[in-house]
C-alpha cells in the first residue's frame, strides 16, 4: 500500500509539531507545508525534509490525500472548505470554527463529499483522559480546572474558546444527555475578552459540571475530578496520572474511620505524546474510512456550548 500523502497548512507553534509527527509516522509521506510566513514554512520544510508551498492551491497541485489545518480560527472554515472540495480529508484544529454557522457548513460539506473531518481536541488523546473515561461510566458531578499564565498567543478570543473548550469537549464526551441549565461568569483582565471564566452546567441526567479556566494564573493546572455513586476519579492532564478513590463494599466497623474504608488505585496510563496519538488516529480513519474519535459533529457540539457560555457571560455582565 502506498504511503498516505499529507500536508500541513499553518506551521506556527502547533502546526510545526503536526509536521514533525507526520514526518515520523510510518506509512505517511509529508508532501509539504504552507504558511503565509515564508520563513516559518522554509524552516519546517528544512527540518522535516519536505517542500514549502506558498498557497493551499500549490499544495493541492502537488497531490495530497489528507491535511492538517492549523491556521487562525477565523480561517478554519475557508481553508477546510477548499480542501474538502478538492476531495482531501481534513483534521482541523480546535475550535472547529469561529461561528456555529461556519461549523455547520463544514460538517455538511464533509458529509456531501464523503470526507473525514476530525477536530483537534487533543485532550481526548491524552493517556490520562483515555484511562479516565474507561474508569467512570456514569458521572454525577464533574469538576475541571484549567489555569495558566498569560499567553503569548491566543488572547484574541475569550478564554472559553482558548482553554475551556478543551474541558467542555471532555465533559460532553462523558455526559451524553442535553444541557438543561447554564450559569456562568467571566472577567477580562488584560485582554478585551474574558481571561477568567467559570460555568456550572446541569444535564438532563442530573449530572452537574463545574468548569473554571484562567489565563492569568501564576501557576499551571490542568485537572479534572469526576464523582460517581461510590467512587471518584482524579486526573492530572499534565502528569498523565489517574487516581481512583473507591469505597469498599459493606459498612465500616464502628471503631474504624470511614476514611480508612477508602481504597486508592493508580490506573495504568500509556505515556505517549497526545498529538502523536491524535495524528495516528486521524491517519487510521483516513485509511479505514471510519468515524474519527472527535468528529466534525463533536467539534461543533463543543463550539455551540462554548458560544452559549460566552453569550451568557456577556448578557449578564
Amino acid at each position: 500500500m502506498r504511503a498516505l500523502r499529507v500536508g500541513v497548512i499553518g506551521v506556527g507553534h502547533l502546526g510545526y509539531h503536526h509536521a514533525r509527527n507526520y514526518a515520523a509516522l510510518d506509512g505517511v509521506a509529508l508532501v509539504g507545508v504552507v504558511d503565509l510566513d515564508q520563513s516559518r514554512a522554509a524552516k519546517a520544510a528544512h527540518d522535516f525534509g519536505t517542500a514549502a508551498y506558498r498557497s493551499v492551491s500549490e499544495l493541492l497541485e502537488a497531490g495530497i490525500d489528507a491535511a492538517s489545518v492549523v491556521v487562525p480560527t477565523t480561517a478554519h472554515a475557508e481553508v477546510t472548505a477548499t480542501l474538502l472540495q478538492a476531495g482531501v480529508d481534513v483534521l482541523v484544529e480546535k475550535p472547529i470554527a469561529d461561528t456555529v454557522a461556519a461549523a455547520e457548513a463544514m460538517v455538511a460539506l464533509a458529509a456531501a463529499k464523503e470526507r473525514v473531518l476530525q477536530v483537534g481536541h487533543i485532550e481526548r488523546f491524552n493517556g490520562a483522559v483515555i484511562a479516565l473515561t474507561q474508569a467512570m461510566q456514569t458521572p454525577r458531578f464533574i469538576e475541571c480546572h484549567r489555569l495558566s499564565p498569560y499567553p503569548s498567543r491566543g488572547d484574541d478570543v475569550s478564554v472559553v474558546l482558548d482553554l475551556m473548550i478543551h474541558d467542555l469537549d471532555i465533559v460532553l464526551a462523558l455526559e451524553r444527555s442535553e444541557v438543561v441549565s447554564l450559569d456562568a461568569v467571566g472577567v477580562p483582565v488584560f485582554s478585551r475578552s474574558e481571561d477568567i471564566a467559570n460555568v456550572r452546567l446541569r444535564f438532563a441526567s442530573g449530572c452537574v459540571a463545574n468548569l473554571t479556566s484562567s489565563r492569568v494564573s501564576l501557576e499551571r493546572m490542568r485537572k479534572i475530578r469526576i464523582f460517581g455513586d461510590d467512587a471518584y476519579v482524579s486526573t492530572d492532564y499534565s502528569e498523565q496520572q489517574v487516581l481512583v478513590y473507591r469505597k469498599r463494599p459493606g459498612t465500616p466497623p464502628a471503631d474504624t474511620s470511614p476514611m480508612a474504608w477508602i481504597t486508592i488505585d493508580r490506573l495504568t496510563v500509556e505515556q505517549e505524546e497526545p498529538l502523536k496519538r491524535e495524528l495516528a488516529s486521524f491517519v487510521e480513519c483516513v485509511k479505514s474510512r471510519r468515524r474519527p474519535v472527535v468528529s466534525g459533529e463533536e467539534g461543533m457540539r463543543a463550539l455551540r456550548l462554548a458560544q452559549d457560555v460566552i453569550a451568557f457571560i456577556r448578557e449578564h455582565a
